[in-house]
């Protein structure tokens, strides 16, 4: 059920209802910017992940600033976006199921939509849904470049994949899918360039054997927010796939030499007990913050430290300085922000201490 909104335009970031998910707008336009200028000296495209942000707004200020459209990781999500006006989507993952490829193709008639296989059964159930709507679905080969998760072996296996989708009448080959998602939160970056660099390689190596067997790849994607300065640079690569550096979160914060860009996103909290000694209770636990990654740490106060979660409720420890006021308002960074965003409804927009637009989280919830 879609839930009321936490805020109105005008009111003091102090009166927003709590937990929220707040935004700050200066960081994120910042972030926006950011991306869209160190990418424009390589010529590598952006194609933001939009299983990030959920949002058909945010996936039009990316647009604005060069992206050339979005990926996402579900259908659900490429309808919310589809039907939010964003032209041109990429399933960055494999789609199996008839009904969730009836869906997809019914797409392929108001948007550009391409999808990811890593195997000839999924090439045949495309291609029948692709026929069955009268459509033709771009279709991208997705190598395994070294995160062991989902991908064809590069180099020859992939090849005779590509080859097979290119023989359909009803599908078109679209390229490589070679994205190393662990690559993003190694922590130095000598281990960064080390996965980067195989990535690199195999993908380089399948470019130029489809291309002996007449194969040219359209799009060549992958890169995240820990790695994308990498693949840019590579001369591979042609659109880079991050999602995480409009927002950033305390895990990319632990990289060493983090991503170049600002903290924007935050989950808005308050005191809601002061009962023990040393101790605040925020109404932020769980259900309001993903813990995957790591808890939440607390925005510009250094001795107050998030220590435990609970459903509902968040433990902090006074650690130095003053203890917050019952009642007080804090934001939290969250570890994760992908499943953190996935919590709420709303975006809460502000700008210097107050609000300034309501975003829905269109895409919420979309697992399917």
């Amino acid at each position: 059920m879609l839930q009321s909104p936490p805020a109105e335009p005008g009111m003091r970031e102090e009166e927003v209802d709590t937990p929220a998910l707040l935004l700050d707008l200066d960081a994120l336009e910042a972030n926006l910017d950011s991306m869209a200028a160190l990418l424009a000296p390589t010529g590598v495209k952006l194609r933001a992940h939009a299983k990030t942000h959920k949002s058909p707004v945010i996936a039009h200020l990316q647009m604005a600033r060069g992206a050339v459209g979005q990926c996402v990781q579900k259908v659900g999500e490429a309808e919310a976006l589809a039907w939010g006006g964003v032209p041109d989507i990429l399933v960055s993952n494999q789609v199996v199921g008839p009904a969730k490829l009836a869906r997809l193709a019914a797409l392929a008639r108001i948007a550009r939509i391409a999808v990811c296989a890593d195997d000839a059964a999924q090439v045949g159930a495309i291609e029948a849904a692709a026929e069955a709507a009268g459509v033709r679905i771009p279709v991208l080969v997705e190598i395994d470049c070294g995160a062991g998760r989902c991908g064809v072996a590069p180099g020859p296996e992939a090849v005779a994949l590509a080859e097979r989708i290119a023989a359909s009448r009803h599908l078109r080959f679209g390229g490589l899918q070679s994205y190393h998602g662990s690559a993003q939160h190694r922590r130095t970056p000598a281990e960064r360039e080390a996965a980067i660099g195989h990535a690199v390689a195999v993908t380089r190596r399948t470019v130029e054997q489809l291309r002996q067997r007449g194969l040219g790849c359209e799009i060549v994607g992958g890169g995240g927010t820990g790695t994308f300065a990498l693949e840019a640079a590579s001369g591979v690569y042609t659109e880079i796939q991050a999602g995480s550096y409009a927002f950033m979160d305390a895990d990319y914060a632990r990289n060493a030499a983090p991503p170049p860009f600002r903290q924007s996103l935050f989950v808005l909290a308050t005191v809601m007990s002061r009962a023990l000694a040393g101790v605040a209770v925020v109404d932020a636990g769980h259900k309001a913050v993903a813990v995957d990654s790591g808890l939440p740490l607390v925005q510009d106060r250094p001795g107050l430290r998030y220590a435990s979660a609970s459903d509902e409720h968040g433990k902090l420890l006074v650690e130095a300085g003053e203890a917050p006021r019952l009642g007080e308002k804090l934001r939290l960074v969250p570890g994760h922000c992908d499943p953190t965003i996935d919590r709420y409804d709303w975006y809460v927009g502000v700008r210097q201490g107050r609000v300034e637009c309501l975003w829905p989280i269109a895409a919420r919830g979309a697992m399917a």
